[in-house]
């Protein structure tokens, strides 16, 4: 089994649990976080017809899901293609984290592992 972790923009959060759940995750988490990556802020207009960059950190979603090793590839494959803006894609499109998950149980029936799931 594994975890994965993606930080996405919010505004295709929508897009990439539809894509998730066709290719096969059963379920997940949603957090809204803030943070600063390689985007390193977002340019702004100012009242004067300028624009100024912020170094703020910006609104991310955080999606977390573990699947089984087999989903892996089709589960990641999904959020790459749903997260992405355009057909290269942006700076400030994300990142996804995979981890290894070495036990999960179900508190209310002491399942293990994939039956967890």
């Amino acid at each position: 089994m594994v975890k994965i972790e993606a930080i996405i923009r919010p505004e295709k959060m929508n897009a990439v649990i539809d894509a998730v759940t066709e290719a096969g995750a059963t379920g997940y988490h949603v957090v809204n976080v803030t943070g600063k990556g390689t985007q390193q802020g977002v340019e702004v207009m100012t009242g004067r017809g300028t624009t100024m960059t912020t170094r703020a950190a910006l609104p991310k979603t955080l999606l977390s899901l573990v699947v089984d090793d087999e989903k892996k590839e089709s589960v990641v494959d999904a959020i790459i293609e749903s997260a992405k803006s355009g057909k290269d894609g942006q700076i400030g499109d994300g990142k996804i984290f995979v981890s290894p998950v070495s036990e999960v149980i179900r508190v209310r029936t002491g399942e293990t592992n994939g039956s967890a799931l």
